[in-house]
């Protein structure tokens, strides 16, 4: 599969998902179950709806108990459906594009990066890539006041 349309089906599940805890919730619901019901072999639109509130009620559940994996779980799960979605049917990729415009307009969903890393000139040894990476001199100290080692 092309990576344009996995970075789409990323950007949708994210946004669909992101969108299920907002309270324009039924608008979304009802757009993406129209969506999905008009690509082959879908089902009806209020079946899709079923499934949506159903993942809706299984993030509310994984965000109330504070379960990242949970809240994963439903993105990865949505992410799985349109990838499917998308390599059985290229051309559903301008549809989600002017939907996930409409309801989650580039600035309010996650970016996704594609990051690639050379390395030449006899370097030896480990490498880490991080988005985040914390000196543990700048963190609090933990109980007791100093980090052992």
């Amino acid at each position: 599969m092309e990576a344009e349309l996995v970075a789409l089906a990323t950007a949708g599940a994210t946004a669909l998902v992101q969108q299920m805890a907002t309270d324009g919730w039924a608008t979304v619901r009802r757009r993406m179950a129209a969506f999905l019901a008009r690509r082959r072999g879908a089902g009806d639109e209020a079946a899709l709806e079923g499934e949506l509130d159903d993942s809706r009620a299984d993030l509310v559940v994984a965000q109330e108990e504070g379960d990242q994996d949970g809240v994963a779980g439903v993105t990865a799960a949505w992410r799985l459906r349109l990838r499917r979605l998308l390599s059985e049917d290229p051309a559903a990729a301008a549809e989600l594009r002017a939907l996930l415009d409409e309801v989650a307009p580039e600035a309010d969903r996650g970016t996704v990066w594609h990051v690639h890393n050379n390395m030449s000139g006899g370097a030896h040894g480990m490498v880490i890539q991080a988005g985040v990476v914390h000196d543990a001199r700048t963190l609090p100290a933990p109980p007791g006041g100093s980090f052992p080692g």
